[in-house]
C-alpha cells in the first residue's frame, strides 16, 4: 500500500468533451516534459483549442511541478491528446521542464539540459506506483520521444530536420524510475 498522495484536481474546461474510455483499456503511461518555463504557461497552452470540431486541445492527464506538486487536468476515463497513436490506451504525465523552449525546432537548441529535481521525481514515482496499484491493467511505461520519432524542418535551417519530440530528454533519470516501479519499458512495434 502506498501512502496517499495529494493530487490537486484542476480539470481543463473541455475535459468533459474528451472521448470517454473504459479505464481497463489503459495499459501504458507516457512520460513527457512540458518544454515550457512553468505550470502557468503549460496551463495556457493546454486550454488552447486545437480541435475545433470537438472543442478540445492537447494536454496530459497529470502535471508535476518542479517542487513535486501534482495536478490532474483530465480524468483517467477520458482520452487526452498527448501522444500520437497511443492516446486511447495511455495516461500522459507531464513534468514541468524547460526542454528546448522557446524555439523547439532550432537546430542549435536541441540539447535538453534542465535536470529534474528530486522532489519532482519522487512525486512521479509515487504517482506511478499509485496508478499501477489502482489499475491492474497498467503494466507499461515509455517516453514521448520513443513513441513519436517524426522529424520536422528546423526553424533556423530549412535544409535540416530535427526530431519533433525529444521529451523527457537525456536528463530524465530512467534507471531510478524504472527500478522504483513495477511498470515495464514499452518499445513500440515498428511501423507505427
Amino acid at each position: 500500500m502506498h501512502p496517499a498522495q495529494l493530487i490537486n484536481e484542476n480539470l481543463l474546461p473541455y475535459a468533459h468533451r474528451l472521448v470517454s474510455r473504459p479505464t481497463d483499456a489503459i495499459d501504458l503511461v507516457v512520460i513527457h516534459c512540458t518544454e515550457l518555463p512553468d505550470l502557468a504557461t503549460a496551463r495556457e497552452y493546454g486550454q488552447h483549442i486545437h480541435y475545433p470540431d470537438s472543442g478540445t486541445g492537447n494536454s496530459g492527464h497529470f502535471y508535476i511541478e518542479r517542487n513535486g506538486n501534482v495536478e490532474q487536468w483530465v480524468p483517467l476515463d477520458r482520452v487526452a491528446h498527448h501522444v500520437r497513436n497511443y492516446n486511447e490506451r495511455s495516461i500522459g504525465i507531464e513534468l514541468v521542464n524547460t526542454g528546448r523552449f522557446p524555439d523547439w525546432f532550432d537546430s542549435r537548441n536541441q540539447l535538453m539540459k534542465e535536470p529534474y529535481p528530486a522532489a519532482q521525481i519522487k512525486a512521479l514515482i509515487s504517482l506511478l506506483n499509485r496508478l499501477a496499484e489502482d489499475y491492474s491493467c497498467l503494466t507499461k511505461i515509455s517516453g514521448h520521444a520513443s513513441l513519436d520519432t517524426e522529424t520536422v524542418v528546423a526553424s533556423d535551417q530549412p535544409a535540416r530536420r530535427v526530431f519533433r519530440k525529444l521529451d523527457p530528454g537525456p536528463e530524465f533519470p530512467w534507471e531510478e524510475v524504472l527500478s522504483s516501479v513495477s511498470l515495464e519499458w514499452f518499445d513500440p512495434p515498428h511501423g507505427i
